[in-house]
Formats: C-alpha cells, sequence, structure tokens
C-alpha cells in the first residue's frame, strides 16, 4: 500500500485505493495528476470549474424540469385529450405521458453514454439538448394523444443524457477531494428539479392553461442550450498515467499552474518543458475533437449490463431504487393523497414541494462535505490511504432519516394528521436522496473511476427501470394496502437495503477485488487509454 502510485504507473488497478495525503507532510494530494498541459481541465481556474458545475446542475434540474413537473396537470391535460371517457380511464392513459418519459430518462442513457465516451461530452450534451428542446417546442402544439405520446418519449430520451454524463464531467475536472462536494450539488439539483418543476408548474395553472407549462419550459431549455453551446467545452482528457511523475501537493501545485500558464505564453523561455498551446475559444467550440478510447462501441453498451452484477454498485442501485423510486410512488399520487386528506386544489399540492427544495439544500452539505470530511478522517488514521468505504459511515444520517420520512408521509395522510407530518416526509425524503444517495455514488464512483460514466449508467438504468414499474403499482398497492402498510413497508424495505453499507464498510475493499475478478466479468475490465490515474 505504500507505493500506490508506482502501482499506477505500472498499470495495476487499485479499484478506488489511493494515497491522498503526503506520508511525511499529511498535505493533501493531488488525484488525479495534473498534467503540464493547460488544457488538461484539472488545471482550469477554480472560477471556471465551478462555472461549468453551476451549468451542470441547471442542466439537471431541467431535465426533470419538464419530465416530471407537468404530472401536477395531468387531469386537466386527461380532460382535454379524452373529453367523453371516465375520469378514471382518461388519468390512467394520461399517465403514461410520465411514466414513459421517466423509463426512457434512463434507457436513452444506453445510446448516450457510449457515445459520451467515446466521442466526448459536448457533441452529447448539445445533441440531446438540442433534440429536448425541439420536443418541447413540438408539444405545445401537438393536440393528437399517439402523437403527444411519441413527442413525450423522444422527450425522456433527449432530457435524460445530462443525468448520466454529469457524474462523468464532474470527475474530469475536479479533484479526488474535491467531488463530494459537487456531487451532492449534482444529486441535490436532481430531486430539486422535480419538486421546482411541479412548484412552478402547479402555480402556472391557477390562471393559465397546462400547455403554458411547456412554453415556460421551452425558454428556460432554450437557454442551457445555449449556454451549453458557446461556454461549455469538452471536458474529457487522454491523460498518460504510465509517464505521470508523483501526484504533487494542493500547494504546490497552485505554483505548478502559474509556471504552465507562464510557459504557455512565453515561447521560448522554457525549452526543456514546454506544455502544449492553450487551445483557442473558436477551437473549443467544435463538437467533436477526436475518438477517446479505442474501446469499440459494443463493449461500451454492454459494461453498465454486467456492472450491475458486482456487489458494491448492486447496492448502490438498490439504494436509488428505494429512495428515488420510493420518492416516484410519493409524488405520483402526492395531488390526489392531499386532495383527499386535505382538500388541497393542485397549486396547493405543488407548493408543498418547497419542503422538498429545503431538503435537499440541506442534504448537500451533509451529503458532500459531511461525506469528504468523514473519508478524510479515516484517510488520516489510514496513514494517508484512501479506501472508497472510508466515506460510507457518513450513511447513518439517511438510514434515519429515509425510514422515517416514509412512516410520517403514509401515517399522516391515513390518519389526516396536519398537513405539515406528510409535507416533513416529503422534505425527509428528498434530503435522504441529496445525502446518501451521494455518498452512495461516490463510493462506487471513486472504486471504478476509469469507467465511472458505465458505472452511474448501471446505477440510474437500474433505477428509472424500478421507478417505471413502481409507477404502475403504487396506486394500487395504496388502495389495497392503505397508506399507513403500504409505506410502513416502503420504510422497512428501505431499512434493510440502507443497512448494508454496514458489511460493505468492514468487508467492501475485499469485494470489490474479488468480485472484479470473476472470470465471466472479465470482458468489462476497462483499457488502458480509459486510465486517469486513480
Amino acid at each position: 500500500m505504500e507505493d500506490l502510485g508506482t502501482e499506477r504507473r505500472k498499470g495495476a488497478r487499485t479499484l478506488g485505493s489511493v494515497r491522498v495525503r503526503h506520508h511525511q507532510t499529511n498535505e493533501i494530494i493531488l488525484i488525479p495528476t495534473p498534467a503540464n498541459d493547460p488544457n488538461d481541465p484539472l488545471n482550469w481556474s477554480q472560477g471556471r470549474k465551478y462555472y461549468l458545475a453551476t451549468v451542470i446542475c441547471f442542466a439537471i434540474m431541467l431535465s426533470n424540469f419538464l419530465a416530471a413537473g407537468p404530472s401536477i396537470a395531468i387531469l386537466g391535460t386527461a380532460l382535454e385529450f379524452f373529453p367523453t371517457s371516465a375520469k378514471s380511464q382518461a388519468v390512467a392513459r394520461t399517465a403514461y405521458f410520465f411514466t414513459t418519459t421517466a423509463l426512457m430518462q434512463g434507457v436513452g442513457n444506453f445510446v448516450w453514454m457510449p457515445l459520451a465516451n467515446k466521442y466526448g461530452r459536448r457533441p452529447v450534451y448539445v445533441t440531446s439538448y438540442v433534440i429536448y428542446f425541439a420536443c418541447a417546442i413540438w408539444l405545445i402544439f401537438e393536440t393528437n394523444y399517439h402523437q403527444f405520446l411519441a413527442g413525450r418519449i423522444l422527450l425522456g430520451f433527449g432530457a435524460g443524457a445530462a443525468e448520466t454524463i454529469a457524474p462523468l464531467t464532474i470527475t474530469d475536472i475536479f479533484y479526488l477531494h474535491e467531488r463530494g462536494a459537487i456531487m451532492s450539488l449534482y444529486t441535490s439539483f436532481l430531486s430539486i428539479g422535480v419538486a421546482l418543476g411541479v412548484i412552478i408548474d402547479g402555480l402556472i395553472l391557477i390562471n393559465n392553461d397546462w400547455r403554458v407549462i411547456y412554453q415556460v419550459a421551452s425558454g428556460l431549455i432554450g437557454l442551457v442550450l445555449l449556454l451549453a453551446f458557446f461556454t461549455f467545452p469538452e471536458t474529457a482528457y487522454s491523460r498518460d498515467v504510465g509517464d505521470m511523475k508523483d501526484s504533487p501537493t494542493r500547494e504546490k501545485q497552485g505554483a505548478e499552474n502559474q509556471e504552465v500558464e507562464k510557459s504557455a505564453s512565453d515561447d521560448g523561455k522554457h525549452p526543456l518543458s514546454i506544455p502544449p498551446k492553450k487551445e483557442s475559444y473558436l477551437h473549443n467550440l467544435r463538437l467533436y475533437h477526436k475518438t477517446w478510447t479505442e474501446e469499440s462501441l459494443v463493449k461500451l453498451l454492454f459494461r453498465p449490463l454486467a456492472l450491475i452484477l458486482l456487489p458494491p454498485i448492486l447496492w448502490v442501485a438498490l439504494v436509488q431504487s428505494v429512495t428515488i423510486g420510493f420518492l416516484v410512488a410519493m409524488t405520483s399520487n402526492t395531488a390526489s393523497a392531499y386532495q383527499t386528506a386535505y382538500g388541497f386544489s393542485d397549486w396547493q399540492a405543488g407548493l408543498c414541494f418547497v419542503a422538498a427544495i429545503i431538503g435537499s439544500l440541506l442534504g448537500v452539505p451533509a451529503g458532500g462535505y459531511l461525506g469528504d470530511m468523514t473519508a478524510d478522517w479515516f484517510t488520516k488514521r489510514n496513514g494517508g490511504i484512501r479506501d472508497p468505504e472510508m466515506r460510507l459511515p457518513a450513511m447513518i444520517l439517511c438510514l434515519v432519516s429515509t425510514p422515517l420520512a416514509l412512516i410520517l408521509y403514509g401515517i399522516g395522510i391515513a390518519r389526516q394528521l396536519h398537513w405539515i407530518c406528510p409535507t416533513i416526509g416529503l422534505g425527509l425524503l428528498n434530503f435522504s436522496i441529496t445525502q446518501g444517495t451521494n455518498i452512495c455514488l461516490v463510493y462506487v464512483i471513486d472504486s471504478y473511476r476509469p469507467i465511472a460514466g458505465e458505472v452511474t449508467l448501471a446505477v440510474m438504468g437500474f433505477k428509472s427501470l424500478f421507478g417505471f414499474l413502481l409507477s404502475f403499482y403504487t396506486n394500487p398497492w395504496v388502495e389495497e394496502a392503505g397508506y399507513t402498510d403500504a409505506y410502513g413497508a416502503m420504510a422497512g424495505i428501505a431499512g434493510f437495503i440502507l443497512l448494508f453499507w454496514i458489511p460493505l464498510y468492514f468487508w467492501g475493499k475485499a469485494i470489490r477485488h474479488a468480485t472484479w475478478n470473476w472470470p465471466f466479468l472479465s470482458y468489462i475490465h476497462w483499457a488502458d487509454d480509459r486510465e486517469v490515474g486513480e
């Protein structure tokens, strides 16, 4: 363990076990090692990195804004498409607009992710948002049910790309010790997108037709498309791990970055170590730069399907399912539940999602900074060596808040307690999503960093399928068992799944290395050109 840098240079697969603190000075070591190149995203200024993170969060929020938000107007939408049908039948058929979109958000990434790994992040961001924007415009005017459904399916295909490519971009531009905090913003805005969409769409419905929702969303999506095209560069970078020197510390790298920028502009003054020339703005506007890996698209397509067999990734996918999936169950009947229990109108039920936004924002420091601090605390006590499992003890908060959230919501609605009771449950579940799922996702990304995109796709794809199935069975389940029993069962399932952080904390490293060497999984091992030095 003492010479992990040498292991990386020799091509060994450390699976996330790296030295992140200097063994003598205890200073933070920068992982991955930045190149002597101003075009390396790791060498970009912090201001530029945080701007790109802001654009990513905005894009993530809008991915769910139009995909899930208009569900608050499901009754008005149903009456327009099926004015003569029974209400229950009309609503059931209209629900396909949202369930199929959610499914395509996950399934579509089995196309987007291989393309992003092979040809770069920028062309996928731009192309997917062009599709998203075009479909949003189309649906403003579409009046035929089947064509509207086709538009919603295609909309989900375009909207879902950012959900899985964003973690890949974050790992491109931020160091290992910075990722937890930034990833918590990513998971926060995933859930905020749903909540904000429901709130704003509900307010729009007070004095406007439901199609105005698509008009407003089209303008916001168009804005993100412009930002992506004109200000979002390619973040993929070919890192020569074999030639890497020992990783610098944070303070040392600050001085080295200044030297990189200076030598890039002073021709001939540093003849022995002249870095490449900094790429121009117009050069960065190109959609396609080069092929980033020699791995085939077939291998890139099938790898996520096999990755789900690895125990750490399967566990994280299950955690995503019992938090985000159960949130889907909760939001799918929020309007009818609040109307039945409290007589709330659609926009009043929508305002209850303010609690979801508050919970998501509170989860940012709890899932990001707390996770990083926890991992760093154990790292210092391990001689500066970081194992991905060292952030898992922070899961204690999620283990408590997730079952509690589901119980508060179920009992609150069933017994018609004050409306703040289920609303607090709604907020707590969003807190759990930002806090717990972020820690889990960062855990597996750190464990399998060279294939971070496929890991994210395996997790999100499984979650989308679970949420799609749950959306069909939630209402019948609740009607048959009642809110108390149904949400009590969800709380028990969630608590059971979340408890597995304990065995993974103690034996996760051994499990990762043992399962990675399973013969039937050898096909998913990554090529050397995917290595990034961690």
